[in-house]
């Protein structure tokens, strides 16, 4: 055998050529399976998504790259048959109508959370605004917030999570207003919630009826709580794992640059890059990016894991 491994004769040297890239897929496969299989699923991963994007640094050319933002989404959520409803948008009037101070929608297909929750962070710009009139490239951010959306059907423990008791909560009723101060209606529709506990505001205009503006707004009010309270579990148990073993450091808030100048997007979490910055900025190539977070994801979860293991079985010898 140890001949023929040194010596092989060249019909088996094909024989093994041939067979080597649906090895190496399969053993790929395998790998990807078997870290899925170690990962815990995320508690919330079964819902719907709620997304608001807002602008950050930059001014009017922030509010324009929260409109592309959500167009990107959406027309990735389209090519999926994914449904997706506005529940708020506000227009700037100094951005040619283009930019939105607040953009806040839901994807009502089941699942959907868990494939874009590693969309939230900061999304930074680089490009040369239609009103730099020396060509210079400018720097903006904006800010994008995913959120489970919770069915009236969720589980116990994650309604543990997202329960609101309504005493806890205060409501301001007012006229929804537009751009300008202009009012947009006459009525008081306009629902402004506030969770005293946790100083959470969520503020619904779009409708005209203030009960589908109540509705819109507790949605958003229990998804920002129960978000909340996940992300504390998690920095507690993050702790303890620190205190304990050497863990990485956080995630950083600045998850992806977009370079107009170079046709580049560049998620830095993942350390990965695409050259077709259109493609994506259509949704077509979003998805590639969504699956290459997604495995960084694992990774560092498998990682933790592994070195929380490591921890326990020395702390036991």
């Amino acid at each position: 055998m140890k001949k023929l491994i040194r010596d092989p004769s060249p019909d088996l040297s094909a024989l093994a050529a041939e067979d080597l890239p649906e090895t190496v897929s399969s053993l790929t496969n395998i790998t990807r399976h078997l870290t899925t299989t170690l990962v815990p699923r995320h508690p919330f991963a079964p819902y719907p998504a709620i997304i608001e994007i807002r602008p950050g640094t930059g001014g009017s050319e922030a509010a324009i790259f929260v409109n592309d933002l959500y167009r990107m989404y959406t027309s990735y959520c389209n090519l999926r048959n994914w449904p997706v409803s506005v529940l708020s948008h506000m227009r700037i009037v100094d951005s040619g109508g283009e930019g939105l101070t607040e953009v806040i929608f839901t994807v009502d297909q089941p699942g959907a959370y868990n494939i874009l929750r590693h969309e939230a962070g900061v999304h930074r710009v680089q490009r040369v605004p239609a009103t730099e009139t020396k060509g210079r490239t400018h720097t903006s951010t904006t800010t994008v917030m995913v959120l489970p959306s919770f069915p009236d059907d969720a589980s116990m423990d994650d309604d543990e999570l997202a329960a609101v008791e309504m005493k806890d909560v205060r409501v301001d009723v007012m006229r929804a207003r537009g751009a300008g101060g202009q009012h947009v209606n006459t009525t008081d529709s306009a629902v402004r919630m506030t969770h005293i506990p946790t100083g959470i505001v969520v503020s619904m205009q779009d409708s005209r009826s203030q009960i589908k503006n109540r509705e819109k707004a507790m949605s958003v009010l229990r998804a920002k709580i129960a978000d909340m309270r996940r992300r504390e579990k998690e920095e507690e148990m993050l702790k303890l794992r620190r205190g304990a073993i050497k863990v990485g450091a956080g995630r950083s808030d600045k998850v992806r640059t977009y370079n107009y100048s170079q046709n580049r997007v560049t998620d830095h979490r993942a350390g990965w890059s695409s050259h077709d910055l259109p493609g994506v900025m259509v949704g077509e190539g979003l998805g590639a990016l969504l699956e290459k977070v997604a495995e960084w994801d694992m990774g560092v979860q498998v990682e933790n894991m592994m070195a929380q293991h490591d921890y326990e079985m020395s702390d036991k010898s």
